[in-house]
């Protein structure tokens, strides 16, 4: 029987959750231990992730230590899902998966990452550089729409990671702008609503979100 999965986390950060979404879909067991900010550049946690960041994984089944979110997900995947549940085994779908998971790490995330900064954490309001990453976001949206047109999910029409990779930065919309104007405007692209609906049902999704919330609300206290 294989031993849990120890993963490294945090409460608010969206990465993270990306990696519990996946976890649970596959059924695999995992550990969570919840890094402190100001733990993840000490001796403690970079031995980890040099990087000083979550999440990251210790996988005693194999001895491996990895991090970045993207990098975990495959591994995942590649490690944990014999049946080909979240991806693919063969040409070109399993090459598309990975391209829409580039296009996350690369687009949306930084994206959605310097929004969230520029509205909330930084010490000056810049209006320019708050409208520049979301209309970033409003792209990013517009470009999914498309790749969307004629299909539920992203590649070979079934839920992959590729798809699941995009719900916690999404998810994070609210809190960046709590008027609910920018949800109104992305959901405008209908293609895109009903993809991320689909997936905001899906039970690992729900139980994701629900823990992350709950988790944030006592890390505030």
């Amino acid at each position: 029987m294989s031993k849990p999965i120890k993963l490294y986390s945090h409460e608010t950060g969206p990465n993270p959750w990306k990696v519990v979404i996946i976890l649970e879909e596959l059924g695999v067991k995992y550990d969570t231990v919840y890094v402190d900010m100001a733990d993840m550049h000490t001796p403690k946690f970079e031995p980890i992730n040099p990087n000083g960041r979550t999440p990251a994984i210790e996988d005693p089944n194999t001895g491996i230590t990895l991090w970045e979110s993207g990098a975990i997900i495959q591994y995942l995947v590649e490690n944990y899902d014999p049946e080909y549940k979240l991806h693919s085994k063969s040409s070109p779908d399993k090459y598309y998966e990975n391209q829409y998971l580039q296009f996350q790490m690369s687009g949306q995330g930084p994206y959605f990452g310097q929004a969230a900064w520029f509205i909330h954490f930084h010490s000056e309001k810049i209006p320019s550089a708050q409208d520049r990453y979301k209309n970033e976001i409003k792209r990013i949206t517009k470009v999914l729409d498309a790749c969307l047109q004629g299909k539920e999910y992203l590649v070979g029409g079934k839920c992959s990671y590729a798809d699941l990779s995009f719900v916690t930065w999404y998810a994070m919309v609210g809190f960046l702008d709590q008027t609910g104007a920018l949800q109104k405007e992305l959901d405008t692209n209908a293609n895109f609503k009903a993809w991320m609906d689909k997936l905001m049902a899906r039970p690992s999704v729900k139980k994701a979100l629900e823990e992350k919330t709950r988790v944030s609300q006592q890390a505030k206290h």
